[in-house]
């Protein structure tokens, strides 16, 4: 996830860039990078690292006349944070920004580098100002090559170039990733989203999927499939606050509502039609490699919980999942044909690092799994996948646990083809499963509505349950942890087949019991556990696609064809649960008491 911003007219374009950038800084902060054409003349500077980076190394420069400008801060997802990988990318004599990830990006660079072409950085993004500049080329049209340029490109985009060939335009175009277009008067603005423009531009128009164009002379022309298209605007808010959060009560509430299509950024590249591919790591980091052992801590350590399932079943290789913060005591077995996977939202959690450090000592390979390039986890593993998840403002995680899981679950797929343990044709299935996720993650208004209502019976009692069977064991710890953080009720998670064994003792009507039952995995046992509990006369508030008549409180789920897909989707209802029920309570979601978002001590 990163933010860009444009800016056509006669005011300072390098303060409009930089104030814009600021606005978006929390979608990426590994580098940032502004281009401005005044005349015929193109600017352009980079810098890694904070925006404040950029703002010191454009100190000097001024842009009082009329001209073109693009800016851009990156969430790095191809190659490291430097500045030859930051935005703007640069042809011959053009800019590109953009947002997403070109998903034939390799197929379009090994035809441009036959071509010619000698290609600076690690990005897919460059691929776009080389194959419009190739265009341009043979057409002689800006808009034009800019046009075939687009219909070239596989994967989510939002994109602004600039180009001396056409010095008063900005070209966009937009798919798949959020471009609104800014207006006041003779002037236009671009940006990821309302917060750069507020206080600039008094109207705005939302681009749609499809949608491209060119801004020059204070005008936007627009274009979709159908050619040339008439756009309304509307009004802008005035309020940067409520504008961020997209019009959502708190950040954690939006970032819950992204997860569909997070997830889609996540598989991006990555899952294909018949085989997982993942460019950050080697082949040969599994060479030898006889047992895995995960560590993490919190929510990273539930997703490592879930995985282990997976990785025994399909890759057939021995999974340990360890709590980072008692693995570091333990004096832990090490054994050099043990692959060590670290789990970390922010690449900083202190336990996380020192056993990881620890499996270095020993000569363990290491591979973390990260939503933050460069971090230090990052750093000091042998390979890192990332997570793409984008910034997560709510302390209490919840995209970041949903890719997390996505991506172990792609890795155990990976392996498994890899070592031959899983065929063809299972491979195609999970990969038609995962590709059903972001459908299942999505929110409706008919569902939020549903759990907003059923909140208001969940806000006393003497504690919740939350109870579920193999890989929905951990996902009842995750749905547990959730009402903890941010309700402050008292929740615990359970295999459901333990509740005989001493916790169905507290079973009353004001026991609480979230009940994850899905259909395509061990309902019948599931059910069985139920039943007990419900016997006890405990409260039970049931997830499944199957309606359970014993239910006080019963929610619908759609999908029942795969244990995953269920997984995603009971997922979504736990967070929404708890959101409500933490809102009725009072309390502020986003910075639950006690709690911060990045665990850098012991």
């Amino acid at each position: 996830m990163c933010g860009i911003v444009g800016y056509v007219g006669v005011k300072e374009k390098k303060e409009i860039l930089l104030d814009g950038l600021q606005e978006l800084e929390y979608r990426g902060y590994d580098s940032a990078g502004i281009a401005v054409i005044e005349g015929k003349k193109l600017n352009s500077f980079k810098a890694v690292g904070k925006l404040n980076n950029l703002r010191e190394k454009t100190k000097s420069f001024t842009s009082e006349e009329f001209g073109i400008s693009i800016g851009h801060t990156r969430w790095a997802t191809h190659g490291k944070p430097t500045e030859l990988n930051a935005h703007p990318h640069l042809g011959a004599y053009s800019y590109v920004v953009h947002n997403g990830i070109i998903e034939n990006y390799q197929e379009l660079k090994g035809e441009l580098s036959k071509d010619g072409v000698e290609f600076l950085s690690q990005t897919d993004t460059e691929t776009i100002v080389h194959l419009f500049e190739k265009y341009n080329k043979e057409l002689n049209d800006p808009f034009v090559a800019f046009e075939k340029t687009i219909k070239r490109l596989h994967g989510a985009y939002a994109i602004l170039l600039i180009s001396e060939a056409a010095p008063d335009t900005i070209f966009f175009a937009k798919s798949g990733s959020p471009l609104l277009i800014g207006f006041d008067n003779d002037e236009i603005y671009f940006a990821s989203s309302d917060t750069p423009i507020i206080g600039k531009a008094n109207e705005v128009y939302y681009l749609e999927d499809g949608e491209y164009g060119y801004a020059k002379d204070g005008d936007v022309k627009l274009y979709n499939e159908d050619g040339i298209k008439n756009f309304a605007k509307q009004p802008l808010s005035s309020d940067k606050a409520l504008a961020q959060k997209d019009g959502y009560r708190f950040f954690m509430e939006k970032e819950i509502y992204e997860q569909s299509h997070v997830m889609s950024e996540t598989m991006m590249g990555r899952v294909l039609d018949d085989s997982i591919n993942f460019e950050e790591i080697s082949d040969e980091l599994f060479d030898g490699i006889k047992s895995i052992k995960i560590c993490a801590c919190g929510t990273s350590y539930h997703s490592a919980l879930a995985s282990s399932y997976l990785f025994e079943r399909v890759t057939k290789i021995k999974c340990d999942v360890e709590i980072a913060s008692e693995f570091r005591y333990k004096e832990p077995l090490l054994e050099k044909e043990t692959l060590f996977i670290t789990i970390s939202q922010s690449g900083e959690t202190a336990d996380t690092l020192e056993a990881l450090k620890m499996a270095k000592r020993a000569g363990l390979k290491s591979l973390t799994i990260c939503n933050i390039d460069n971090s230090s986890i990052v750093r000091e593993s042998d390979a890192a996948i990332l997570t793409r998840a984008g910034i997560e403002k709510g302390v209490a995680s919840t995209k970041a646990f949903a890719t997390q899981t996505m991506v172990l679950w792609m890795l155990s797929l990976y392996i498994g083809r890899r070592n031959n343990t899983i065929s063809e044709e299972i491979i195609k299935a999970e990969i038609n499963a995962m590709l059903q996720v972001p459908k299942a993650l999505k929110v409706t208004d008919t569902l939020h509505a549903k759990i907003h209502r059923l909140s208001k019976r969940y806000l006393h009692g003497h504690g919740f349950f939350f109870i579920g069977r193999d890989i929905f064991y951990p996902l009842a710890l995750e749905g547990a942890l959730k009402l903890k953080e941010i309700s402050y009720l008292h929740a615990e998670g359970y295999p459901s087949g333990e509740m005989k064994h001493g916790p169905i003792a507290l079973a009353d009507s004001e026991l609480f019991t979230i009940a994850l039952m899905p259909k395509s995995l061990l309902y019948d046992k599931v059910k069985s556990n139920v039943e007990e509990l419900s016997a006890r006369d405990a409260t039970i508030l049931a997830i499944s696609p199957e309606p359970f008549e014993l239910a006080d409180d019963f929610i619908q789920t759609k999908y029942s064809s795969h244990p995953m897909v269920e997984f995603f989707e009971m997922m979504v209802v736990t967070q929404l649960l708890a959101l409500e029920i933490s809102i009725r309570l009072g309390n502020d979601v986003d910075m639950p008491r006690n709690l911060a978002k990045s665990v850098t001590v012991e």
